[in-house]
């Protein structure tokens, strides 16, 4: 089993930057490909990003690519996703999950899920 618990979300501004950060506890998250998905209101959970095991390879939903960075410190058993030019519609609740296959852009490939972190862009 492995518990995540997201961080770093809030209100912030079109423009600004914000980091989250996924903190896992019960395994380390070397064994896992990692990512981030979202869920805006109204509208089904995406993809954004994920990194592979030793954070050698990333991959991006073209929403994001160029602002947001996807990265990982194993020693820490944490996850990040740095979030740069902000726009109104990032807003979403941005979830962090642990993926044991290759399908890194499958919700169903994600064995664990945390609770989620609100992110509200305001214009």
């Amino acid at each position: 089993q492995v518990q995540l618990v997201e961080s770093g979300g809030g209100l912030v501004q079109a423009g600004d930057s914000r980091r989250l950060s996924c903190a896992a506890s019960g395994r380390s998250i070397s064994n896992y490909i990692m990512g981030w998905f979202r869920q805006a209101p109204g509208k089904e959970r995406e993809f954004v990003a994920a990194i592979t095991r030793r954070g050698l390879a990333t991959y991006y939903a073209d929403s994001v690519k160029g602002r947001f960075t996807i990265s990982r410190d194993n020693a820490k058993n944490t996850v990040y996703l740095q979030m740069n030019s902000l726009k109104p519609e990032d807003t979403a609740i941005y979830y962090c999950a642990a993926n044991n296959y290759l399908a890194v852009y499958d919700e169903k490939s994600y064995e664990y899920w945390g609770q989620g972190t609100q992110v509200t862009v305001s214009s």
